[in-house]
C-alpha cells in the first residue's frame, strides 16, 4: 500500500506514519519545511519519504504533490491549534485556520485526485469543540463543523472512493496534553463513563478501521471515550 499522510511530522499524524510503515506500506509524510519532512521521514523505520506542503498557502499545494502517481490511502491530519477569542478577534489568525482546514484540505483531494483509484480511501482530521465549544474556539468549531459537510460531499462526488473523518477528543498521551497537570487531566478523565482518556494508539486504530473497512464511508467517527456522555 502507498499511503499519504498530509501533516505527518509530529503527534497525530507521525503516530499514524509510524504504524503504516511498520504495517509494511510505502509512506510520504509532509510537513511545512522540506528539512523537517525530511529530518522525520528518516527517522521513521520502513519506506517513508517527506516533502513539504503548507496548506495555508493553497495555491502551492498542487505544484507540491505533483510527483505523487499513486495513491491508497490518504490521511489528512494537518491540524493548527487556535485561540481567538471575540473580543480581540484576530482576522488573520481565523483566516489562516479557514484556508488550511477547509481550502486546504479540499485542495489536497484536488490535487491527488488522479493518484487515486476506485479502491482508495481518505481519512480526514475534524475535532470534537464543534460539539463542545469553550471560549475561543469559534473558529476551530467552525472549521470542525466544516469537516462534516466536506465528507459527506466528497464521498458522493468522489464515489467510489471512500472518505471518512476522524473526531479526536482529548487524547491523554498527545504530545499537547502529556504534560498538562494532572489534576487538569483528571477533570477530565473523571468525565469519560470508563474513567480513562482516549489514547494515540486509539486514534490510530480509529484511522485504520476507516482506511481499510470496505464498508465505512461518509463516517463522522468521534474518538473521546465517551466524554460528551456525561
Amino acid at each position: 500500500m502507498k499511503t499519504v499522510v498530509i501533516g505527518g511530522t509530529s503527534g497525530l499524524g507521525l503516530q499514524i506514519v509510524t504504524h503504516r510503515a511498520t504495517l509494511g506500506d510505502e509512506v510520504i509524510l509532509t510537513g511545512r519545511s522540506k528539512a523537517r519532512a525530511d529530518e522525520v521521514a528518516a527517522s521513521v523505520a520502513g519506506t517513508v519519504s517527506g516533502l513539504a506542503v503548507d496548506l495555508s498557502e493553497p495555491h502551492t499545494v498542487a505544484g507540491a504533490l505533483s510527483g505523487i502517481e499513486h495513491v491508497d490511502y490518504l490521511v489528512i491530519s494537518a491540524i493548527e491549534r487556535d485561540n481567538n477569542v471575540i473580543k480581540d478577534y484576530d482576522i488573520d489568525r481565523a483566516v489562516r485556520l479557514v484556508t488550511t482546514k477547509l481550502v486546504g484540505y479540499t485542495e489536497v483531494v484536488h490535487a491527488l485526485l488522479t493518484a487515486l483509484h476506485d479502491e482508495s480511501a481518505i481519512v480526514m482530521f475534524g475535532g470534537r469543540a464543534k460539539d463542545h465549544p469553550y471560549p475561543g474556539s469559534v473558529t476551530v468549531a467552525t472549521v470542525n463543523g466544516g469537516v462534516v459537510g466536506m465528507v459527506n460531499a466528497l464521498a458522493l462526488e468522489m464515489a467510489p472512493i471512500r472518505v471518512n473523518a476522524v473526531h479526536p477528543g482529548i487524547i491523554g498521551d498527545s504530545p499537547f496534553w502529556a504534560d498538562k497537570p494532572d489534576a487538569v487531566l483528571e477533570g477530565y478523565r473523571s468525565r469519560t463513563p470508563g474513567g480513562r482518556l482516549a489514547s494515540m494508539e486509539d486514534i490510530v486504530g480509529a484511522v485504520d478501521f476507516l482506511l481499510e473497512n470496505r464498508g465505512a464511508n461518509g463516517i463522522q467517527l468521534y474518538v473521546d471515550s465517551g466524554w460528551l456522555l456525561t
